[in-house]
């Protein structure tokens, strides 16, 4: 079928090997790509594995599906180790990887609130992502970085071999407001978002903010990359049906949107569903193939 091409968070809470089953059976019910959290907690969910170690380990349990962050954060990892990560995640699963990259949460308890120090300002946050991408982005290119920034540094870092992509593993990035899209637009291979704007309707949300993601594209030169619509949190009835599914994605597949991300369904929360229907809507919407694809 024609349309956004599908994915699905799976959720990092199940133990091995009961989670490596989950991460196949995401390949096999053919999503184009399947993401986790990167979070040091989440609401209060227990247990919460991290992100970085379980790509690797699903990247060793499956051959086809995209995988990736959704979204790493720079706010308890350092540019360096995390591009160190990065690149064996990448050669583990052949190429296969894609780094979603946001600002963070605001939870002391989720994010880099846990490594203690004064809170951050709105503007100080956005000023660590950026700088945090440039740097991931230089260090992940190569072949030395030495670098000395307002808050990350890096010394005659060497990164050869390099990634399997080149001229690297692409970033999708999670952005709102104006600076995060010119971010988008210098880094990215691909833009996220949830579509959450109080007192807005998710569709005009989304509409509003890929013409701004097209005016930064635009103003770097570059042709848009990924857009790609984290679904859940706006109360549209992704997994109702497939019908309810195939009529949102239709909807939102005219505004632009090329990608689609569902979350694995979890039973007693907001995200339980059908799973019946998420099978279903894997089927006939889902390829199985996907493979590695290189960063615009």
């Amino acid at each position: 079928m024609t349309g956004p091409r599908i994915g699905t968070v799976v959720w990092p809470m199940q133990s091995w090997p009961e989670a490596g089953d989950t991460w196949r059976r995401a390949e096999e019910l053919g999503f184009h790509h399947a993401w986790v959290y990167d979070h040091l907690a989440w609401r209060g969910a227990t247990p919460w594995y991290d992100a970085y170690t379980t790509l690797a380990a699903a990247a060793a349990v499956t051959s086809r599906v995209r995988l990736g962050t959704m979204v790493t954060s720079p706010n308890f990892r350092h540019p360096v180790p995390a591009a160190h990560a990065i690149k064996t995640i990448d050669h583990v699963s052949g190429g296969r990887l894609t780094v979603g990259i946001g600002s963070g949460g605001t939870r002391r308890t989720s994010d880099g609130g846990v490594l203690g120090g004064p809170e951050w300002t709105a503007a100080e946050r956005a000023g660590r992502f950026a700088e945090w991408v440039g740097l991931l982005d230089r260090l992940l290119r190569g072949p030395e970085t030495t670098f000395e920034g307002e808050h990350y540094s890096a010394r005659e870092v060497v990164s050869e071999p390099g990634c399997v992509q080149r001229p690297r593993v692409p970033f999708a990035i999670a952005a709102d407001g104006p600076r995060g899209m010119r971010l988008a637009a210098r880094h990215g291979a691909g833009w996220i978002t949830n579509a959450v704007a109080p007192g807005r309707e998710a569709p005009e949300v989304v509409r509003s903010r890929l013409d701004a993601l097209r005016a930064a594209y635009d103003a770097e030169g570059r042709e848009v990359g990924d857009r790609i619509l984290l679904t859940g949190f706006t109360g549209e009835p992704w997994l109702e049906s497939p019908q309810a599914f195939a009529d949102l994605a239709g909807r939102y597949g005219e505004l632009g949107v090329t990608d689609i991300v569902l979350h694995w369904p979890r039973p007693g929360t907001r995200w339980d569903a059908d799973m019946d229907v998420f099978e279903r809507i894997a089927a006939e919407h889902g390829t199985g193939v996907s493979g590695a694809r290189r960063p615009s």
